[in-house]
């Protein structure tokens, strides 16, 4: 069976591409390059220029590649933009979604996995470890988008026989080549990089959390353990309109501090961060229950946090060469 990947020209994209075809799947990836970037796939992987939103043109890549099974990336996926521009993203990311399920009903497709997101939990219960049946309460348009996302994903599932996996990352970070590395500057490791490249000291949102040293705790989980957790659950054998929800972590905690630590012992430049007044609707903690996805998917993340801070401080210097020289 051949698998469409859309949004395969992304970060994450790009790495699940390789991953599965490195497993001997057959793929084929659909990114209109708005964020992609098409030299992150290797020639044999073919690439469709072109938007998930598009059925017309998705049920013509069904047929022409025999496509049998869906990873859907391509999304919106900035929690501070869907506050600005919530419209836009629920176009994109629930409308769109309509219109690729619906496409895909058509040409028989029989596996979906949706790309999800712990942002669905919101600010989620003080408990060490959240679990999939935790209250979903998103506290931004981007997090309502994909709980959205999963409902749709999993109705089109019962009501057409397709078996679908929903995927709720935590938050992913680092790269298996320095040219496959996240090139925007959206998510914290980058952030942080960004601020130091101009001299400046990395912010820290809250010192005061009921945390072990007071600032927010996540679980990070690399890229490329990720991208296999995908290769699992595009393998899992699950019967026609059933479905699984899982997250996707190491189920271990790093506070904001211990991550600057770890950038510190990378980079070499450990200046101060400064310390700036908490966030609107950021959880003083949140970190997966993997448990599920160990038992269902037998996925388990073994790559820890200095590896994700090394691989994308060398995607990073490749891009900018005077860092390393820094």
């Amino acid at each position: 069976m051949t698998w469409l990947i859309t949004g395969g020209a992304g970060y994450i994209g790009a790495h699940v591409a390789r991953v599965m075809a490195d497993a001997g799947e057959r793929v084929v990836a659909l990114d209109d390059v708005s964020s992609g970037i098409p030299e992150r796939l290797p020639a044999d992987i073919p690439l469709v220029r072109g938007s998930s939103l598009d059925g017309d043109l998705v049920r013509r890549v069904c047929a022409e590649y025999g496509v049998a099974g869906v990873v859907h990336l391509a999304a919106r996926k900035q929690v501070g933009e869907s506050v600005v521009r919530p419209l836009r993203y629920y176009e994109q990311n629930v409308g769109g979604l309509v219109t690729l399920l619906d496409a895909v009903v058509a040409a028989g497709v029989r596996r979906f996995v949706f790309s999800s997101s712990a942002a669905v939990y919101g600010d989620p219960p003080a408990a060490e470890l959240v679990a999939e049946d935790a209250p979903c309460a998103p506290v931004s348009p981007y997090g309502e988008t994909k709980l959205a996302g999963e409902w749709l994903v999993r109705a089109a599932g019962r009501a057409h026989g397709i078996a679908t996996t929903c995927l709720r990352y935590f938050n992913v970070a680092g790269a298996a080549r320095p040219e496959l590395a996240d090139t925007g500057v959206s998510n914290v490791i980058p952030m942080v990089f960004d601020r130091l490249a101009r001299g400046e000291a990395p912010r820290v949102f809250g010192a005061d959390h009921p945390t072990p040293d007071g600032t927010c705790v996540r679980d990070y989980v690399h890229v490329s353990d990720l991208a296999e957790a995908h290769l699992a659950a595009a393998r899992r054998e699950g019967a026609p309109g059933t479905d699984l929800t899982v997250n996707i972590g190491r189920g271990k905690g790093v506070s904001v501090r211990e991550l600057l630590a770890v950038v510190a012992e990378v980079t070499g430049d450990g200046r101060a961060p400064v310390v700036e007044p908490r966030r609107p609707g950021d959880a003083p903690r949140a970190v997966a229950d993997v448990r599920r996805a160990e038992r269902e998917l037998g996925f388990t993340a073994t790559r820890g946090v200095r590896e994700m801070v090394a691989s994308a401080w060398a995607g990073w210097c490749l891009r900018h060469p005077a860092a390393r020289q820094g």
